[in-house]
């Protein structure tokens, strides 16, 4: 790692995450860079692209990599945008890595490849721990999110007993209250897609942020192995944010708390609707086709397919589902030709419907 023109005689350092992963043997993704003893102007001056909002962040000029002054913060109001920062030229490097979430995330690479780690985070990636930095965690509700999403991610990490308490003490303080609805789905979907959802879960239970962040989640069964099941066989976010609440009497409310997108929202509201019309279309006997088709018609699996067989693949982590055979029913259902019926009712329009649907039973019927 050598520093090229526009960070030649800076004081740089990649920090966090990719530094961790490295350690763990993974492939980093986006570099987070830390500059220290520098200015906003002394960035300017060297083409880098002011692009922070609450404090200096620049892009640099070629790789568009984000470089951020070296900063401290300290603590304004409540929730996690009640902070005040500093950014003066002499802010040290000890002292941003201090103010990070987990000591795992507070340690710095310099150019030559050395690392500074003041806080043992090296020792904590060996040992697979996940450790708060300082008391200053406590300062912003976001971290126990965070913190519940990388147990998700990294599956064979622990967290400190003392981390864990700390979490405890701070939604009992109500910091939990404060955070928004667009920041809990942010982590919440991340967290989803993770490796191993269900251990996110059971850090947002163990600390009681379930209960504040979503309410509608408490009191009904969360089948955690349902959804790390889902993220072993590569499910997208909709099916696994479906099994998340499909027990929960609620769910339309969690949907409006957080501002889930449409799609998730879709999903979930379909779930238990393809399960109930499985089993109609299972027990139906002699009347199987008519059950068939009631689910292709209230799933709207002549208009979206893909659908379909996307929820059909999220049931299939409940139970066997005989997908080829459900592709050959839309299939036939979606080969009648509704527009040659039509015309053949022209004389008679309110028969078009039910002509429709008799001709798509008898292609069901025919199998």
């Amino acid at each position: 790692m050598t520093q090229d023109v526009a960070t030649q005689g800076l004081q740089v350092f990649i920090v966090g995450g990719a530094v961790r992963d490295a350690l763990l043997g993974l492939t980093p993704g986006d570099h987070d860079w830390v500059v220290v003893g520098a200015t906003p102007e002394d960035m300017a001056r060297r083409g880098f692209i002011p692009v922070g909002g609450d404090f200096p962040v620049f892009l640099h000029p070629v790789t568009k990599e984000e470089y951020a002054l070296a900063r401290t913060e300290r603590k304004s109001g409540r929730g996690y945008k009640g902070f005040t920062f500093y950014t003066g030229a002499d802010v040290t490097l000890e002292e941003d890595l201090r103010r990070r979430d987990l000591t795992v995330n507070a340690i710095a690479q310099r150019p030559d490849g050395t690392l500074v780690d003041p806080l043992g985070g090296a020792a904590d990636v060996q040992a697979r721990v996940f450790r708060h930095v300082g008391e200053a965690f406590e300062e912003d509700p976001v971290r126990i999110l965070r913190l519940a999403r990388f147990t998700a991610r990294f599956a064979d990490f622990s967290v400190a007993p003392e981390t864990l308490e700390l979490c405890r003490r701070m939604v009992d303080a109500g910091e939990a209250d404060a955070l928004v609805a667009e920041r809990v789905w942010k982590e919440l979907s991340r967290g989803l897609m993770a490796a191993a959802p269900s251990r996110m879960l059971d850090i947002l239970r163990q600390s009681g942020a379930l209960a504040r962040v979503m309410p509608e989640l408490q009191g009904s069964e969360i089948t955690g192995a349902d959804i790390d099941r889902a993220a072993s066989s590569g499910l997208a976010l909709p099916g696994r944010y479906a099994l998340l609440c499909r027990l929960s009497p609620e769910r339309e409310a969690l949907g409006r708390r957080l501002r889930v997108p449409a799609e998730c929202n879709d999903y979930a509201r379909l779930l238990p609707e393809m399960l109930a019309g499985l089993d109609a279309a299972q027990a139906a006997g002699a009347n199987a086709a008519d059950a068939q088709l009631a689910l292709m018609e209230r799933a709207d699996a002549l208009r979206k397919p893909e659908r379909f067989f996307d929820l059909l693949d999220t049931v299939a982590v409940l139970q066997p589902v005989d997908r080829d055979a459900w592709h050959a029913r839309v299939d036939a259902v979606r080969g009648v030709d509704a527009g040659a019926i039509a015309r053949g009712c022209a004389g008679d329009p309110a028969r078009i419907k039910q002509s429709v649907r008799d001709a798509r039973l008898q292609r069901l019927r025919a199998g």
